[in-house]
C-alpha cells in the first residue's frame, strides 16, 4: 500500500467503530454547506448502526458507508458523496480496499431491523459505486470479517452470520476483481461473527482474532497463508472479546488490536502481535 499521511480514525459500532459527535457543529456547517455535484460538506456523519469503513488508497481518502450514505474523510473533513447509484440501505456489510483493483469492495450487510442479510458486492472508485455481476458469490451475511491478502493479491473473506435465521458461519472466500472463489482449506476456525481481520505485511498473512460464537468471546489467533488456515499458539494472548479493531502498523511492523467487547464488558486495552506472539502495550 503507498505510504501516505492518514489519522488514524477509531469507530464505535459493531465491526467497525467511528465515533461521530460534533453534533453541536451541525447547524452551522450545514448554513455553510457547499454543494458540487456528486458531494456535499458537512460536519460529521450522523450517528449510526454498524458502519463500514475503509482506507482508499487509490484516492487517499477514508471511505465510510452506513444506512445507504457515502463519506469520505480527507484528514480534516468529512464529506458527504452523493452518487447515482449506491448499495442499499443496510448494516454491518464487510469493507477493504482492494490494491489490486484500486477499488473499495464491499459485501453483504443486515438489512434493516436485522430482518435479513443480503450477498450483494459493490465496489467503490472514488466517486461512484458500481454493483458487480460475479458469476459465484457468498451467501448472504453480516458482521463478516474482510482483508486484503496482498500476497495474494485477492480480498478475504471469513465467517460472519445470517440475520433471518441467525445462523453463525465459517466459510473462507475470495475476491480477484470479477468473481468470488469459495476456498477450502484442510483447517479452519470455528464459525463466529465480528472476528478482528487484518494482513500482516511482515510475515505476507492475513491474521484473524477473536469473534463472538454465541455462548462467549473467543480469544483465538489464527493465520491465513492464500491456501490454509493454522492455529497459532502465542505465549501470551489478549483476553477473549469481539468487535475489536485491528489493523497493522507498517512503522513497527506489528498487528495492532486494540479494546472491543468482551462477555459483555467494553475493552480499552491494546495488544500487538509481532507474528510469533501478542504483547500488551501501555500507552
Amino acid at each position: 500500500m503507498p505510504e501516505a499521511d492518514a489519522t488514524l480514525i477509531v469507530i464505535a459500532g459493531a465491526a467497525t467503530l467511528v465515533t461521530c459527535g460534533m453534533l453541536g457543529m451541525a447547524q452551522a456547517a450545514a448554513q455553510a454547506q457547499v454543494r458540487q455535484p456528486g458531494q456535499v460538506t458537512a460536519a460529521s456523519p450522523p450517528a449510526g448502526e454498524g458502519p463500514s469503513m475503509a482506507y482508499d488508497a487509490a484516492t487517499r481518502k477514508v471511505v465510510l458507508f452506513d444506512a445507504g450514505q457515502t463519506w469520505t474523510w480527507g484528514g480534516s473533513a468529512w464529506t458527504e458523496r452523493t452518487p447515482t447509484t449506491s448499495p442499499p440501505d443496510l448494516f454491518n456489510a464487510s469493507m477493504a480496499y482492494d490494491a489490486a483493483t484500486r477499488t473499495v469492495v464491499l459485501f453483504g450487510g443486515s438489512e434493516p431491523h436485522h430482518s435479513g442479510a443480503l450477498n450483494q458486492t459493490w465496489t467503490w472508485n472514488g466517486s461512484a459505486w458500481t454493483k458487480q455481476t460475479p458469476a459465484t458469490s457468498p451467501p448472504a451475511r453480516g458482521l463478516a470479517s474482510m482483508a486484503y491478502d496482498a500476497a495474494t493479491r485477492k480480498v478475504v473473506l471469513f465467517a460472519g452470520r445470517t440475520f433471518r435465521n441467525a445462523i453463525l458461519l465459517n466459510d473462507t472466500w475470495t475476491w480477484n476483481g470479477r468473481n468470488w472463489a469459495r476456498q477450502t482449506p484442510a483447517t479452519s476456525p470455528g464459525a463466529r461473527e465480528l472476528a478482528s481481520m487484518a494482513y500482516d505485511a511482515a510475515t505476507q498473512q492475513v491474521v484473524l482474532f477473536g469473534g463472538f460464537d454465541n455462548g462467549s468471546p473467543l480469544g483465538d489467533t489464527w493465520t491465513w497463508n492464500g491456501r490454509n488456515w493454522a492455529r497459532q499458539t502465542p505465549a501470551t494472548s489478549p483476553p477473549g472479546r469481539d468487535g475489536a479493531p485491528m489493523a497493522y502498523d507498517a512503522a513497527d511492523q506489528q498487528v495492532v488490536l486494540f479494546g472491543g467487547v468482551g462477555n459483555d464488558v467494553r475493552l480499552n486495552d491494546t495488544w500487538t502481535w509481532n507474528g510469533a506472539t501478542w504483547a500488551k502495550r501501555s500507552p
